[in-house]
């Protein structure tokens, strides 16, 4: 199983229309590709970063599950992230896989 983590630094007065646009519409839209079995959505407390910084995690139970997700839906939805908040945060990904 892979964790697909994507960490996003929010500037201080986009976060809570952020965090709203995530729970209700982009969370439930990477969801529905069917990609991924599970997500969560974590706030990060010492962050040494300005803004607020969250991590949305989402897991997918094969590398060729999020191999399609990243050529087939990631570039939209994405885009869809780039053109709402645009100039407003920095995102960083990672994949990581489950040992134990």
């Amino acid at each position: 199983m892979f964790l697909y983590n994507v960490t996003l630094i929010l500037d201080d007065h986009a976060a809570e229309e952020w965090l709203q646009w995530m729970q209700e519409i982009h969370i439930p839209e990477v969801m529905a590709t069917g990609m991924f079995v599970s997500n969560r959505l974590l706030k990060v407390v010492d962050s040494p970063n300005e803004g607020v910084t969250y991590c949305a995690q989402y897991v997918a139970e094969t590398l060729d599950h999020y191999n399609e997700y990243q050529s087939v839906y990631a570039p939209a939805l994405q885009e869809k992230l780039n053109t709402k908040f645009k100039n407003r945060f920095v995102a960083y990904r990672t994949l990581m896989e489950f040992i134990g």
